[in-house]
């Protein structure tokens, strides 16, 4: 089973992939945890270049690129080597990300990044995206109680922004069946309880 978890950031998604990951390892399952970008030296050292806050002169076009080939390295390095063994992987983002970020984000025709994620991922299709949606004002909540200096180059942007993200979140949770909308002012308990209840869900229909 692949699982992932989108959402802006400051969401909470990495509580819940940590949760979900214990969940699993509960129950004797051998489960990969990765985080994007990066998981692998490679894409690490991409992850480097694209969150360093003094990359400010970066432009978007590059950003997509970057993103792109941290995750096709993830994808064959790790993602596919281990699905292929009937393990479990959880990732704290994935393709959507691009979609969302870059595509309706940063203003890059969507259908391009659609089709160049497609390229990226091969046959790494999610059984089930997790989407933990929180209003803009809890974004700006969340960022204060965060000293700047530990932003990233991503965490630095502006509102407006992070409007275009969540509208192009909506719009693929919309689109695509494997998506599971959360909503993410609830506890985290509760969401937990949500996740879990629909990953029993599937693991019955298997």
């Amino acid at each position: 089973m692949f699982i992932t978890f989108e959402g802006l950031d400051f969401c909470g998604k990495s509580t819940q992939v940590k949760l979900l990951k214990k969940y699993f390892e509960d129950k004797n399952k051998s489960v990969k945890l990765i985080r994007e970008p990066g998981g692998v030296k490679i894409s690490e050292k991409i992850r480097a270049i694209l969150l360093d806050i003094k990359n400010d002169e970066m432009v978007f076009e590059t950003e997509l690129l970057l993103f792109s080939a941290s995750r096709a390295q993830l994808v064959r390095e790790t993602i596919l080597p281990f699905l292929d063994k009937g393990n479990i992987v959880i990732s704290d983002r994935f393709h959507d990300s691009s979609i969302a970020y870059q595509g309706y984000g940063r203003g890059i025709n969507p259908k391009f990044v659609i089709d160049l994620q497609n390229f990226a991922i091969g046959k790494a299709i999610p059984d089930i995206t997790f989407f933990i949606d929180i209003p803009i004002e809890e974004v700006l909540k969340r960022k204060g109680n965060i000293s700047e200096s530990e932003l990233d180059r991503i965490e630095v942007s502006q509102n407006n922004f992070y409007e275009k993200v969540r509208e192009g979140y909506k719009l693929l949770a919309a689109n695509e069946e494997r998506f599971l909308t959360l909503d993410g002012l609830m506890s985290i308990e509760e969401i937990n309880e949500k996740i879990i209840s629909k990953i029993e869900q599937m693991l019955k229909e298997r």
